[in-house]
């Protein structure tokens, strides 16, 4: 598993600051949260380097990147800051109702298998599953989006999505069904940062050519239009023309959006198994267009998880966001 550095190319060991100390954005990825933040500590809370080096830059030793992690594990368990900023110089453990959590934060290791202070089981990810985790606990709006547009400027969108993003996401499901119904505010609120950072980081909408747009659609009864917004703004970005119609879009307008574009690709998202439907994927894939003796029918894949077990005579059903690219660009450039 690599490690990225803030201001280079070069990675950096994991096993602590180089020599002369680290930059204020490099202990900010380091930690996964936004450089703001750490300034905002540093100002606001004393929280800042014990020595100083020459130069306008200042560094940071192990130590002091030791006193915001724990910094950054107190304030996960949900005590006030100022709280958190006194207990993490002091070394001094909290009272009353914040202890049992403190401690199980301060238990928690900080390596890339641990629940990085979110209180998620992140498992074996990439370093910046860590911040993103954190952030979306703390229910940090701005740390949060800082860190969904880095991780899809330095990974693009395919790789961010399926190395950082749905991982991050799985752990927060994971923790919502396991914990009585809790987190229910974090899942919504990574969800819609995450669909914020997607629109951001996509460029503008291709210009339609006919014959080559793509049609995306959720299947009737389906909501979970995350998938397919990635998918469209990967599509975008490799310049292919786009029509995506989110979530529950009913048989009757995904019939006529068809009718009316004349596709050469309908990509049709489902999450359950109780909203696939063989007999729409069917009836779309036999819809045809264009003059007599050069009529066409769009390309047709089945997306998500829900046609797992419903497979389409016929049709494609792609594994992954990479392989539904992967089929949808010769479809439009064949």
């Amino acid at each position: 598993m690599n490690a990225y550095t803030g201001d280079g190319d070069e990675p950096v060991d994991d096993g602590g600051p180089p020599r002369g100390g680290l930059t204020t954005g490099e202990v900010a990825r380091r930690l996964g949260v936004a450089p703001t933040t750490v300034r905002t500590w540093d100002r606001r809370y004393g929280l800042g380097p014990d020595a100083h080096v020459d130069g306008r830059h200042r560094r940071w030793t192990a130590a002091d990147l030791a006193r915001l992690e724990r910094m950054c594990a107190l304030t996960a368990t949900g005590l006030p800051p100022a709280e958190a900023a006194r207990l993490a110089r002091s070394e001094e453990r909290p009272t009353a109702a914040g202890a049992r959590n403190t401690d199980a934060a301060r238990r928690a290791p900080t390596g890339r298998r641990s629940r990085a202070g979110s209180g998620l089981q992140l498992g074996d990810v990439r370093q910046e599953c860590r911040g993103i985790a954190r952030a979306a606990v703390r229910l940090d709006a701005a740390a949060l989006d800082e860190l969904l547009l880095a991780a899809i400027a330095e990974h693009g969108l395919v790789a961010a999505w399926t190395e950082v993003i749905v991982p991050t996401l799985q752990a927060v499901g994971r923790k919502w069904e396991t914990s009585g119904e809790k987190y229910v505010e974090v899942e919504h609120f990574l969800s819609w940062h995450v669909s914020g950072a997607l629109r951001r980081a996509a460029p503008p909408a291709v210009e339609d050519r006919p014959g080559s747009t793509t049609v995306l659609a959720c299947v009737p009864g389906e909501n979970h239009t995350l998938p397919l917004e990635v998918l469209s703004a990967a599509l975008t970005e490799r310049g292919v023309p786009v029509r995506m119609f989110g979530g529950a879009l009913p048989v009757e307008s995904l019939v006529a959006a068809v009718r009316r574009t004349g596709p050469a690709a309908v990509g049709l998202w489902s999450q359950s198994r109780t909203t696939a439907s063989r007999p729409l994927a069917q009836h779309v894939a036999a819809m045809e267009w264009g003059v007599r003796g050069a009529r066409r029918r769009p390309v047709v894949l089945t997306l998500g998880p829900g046609w797992a077990g419903q497979a389409v005579a016929g049709l494609a059903r792609p594994s992954g966001l990479a392989e539904a690219v992967a089929a949808l660009e010769p479809s439009v450039y064949p």
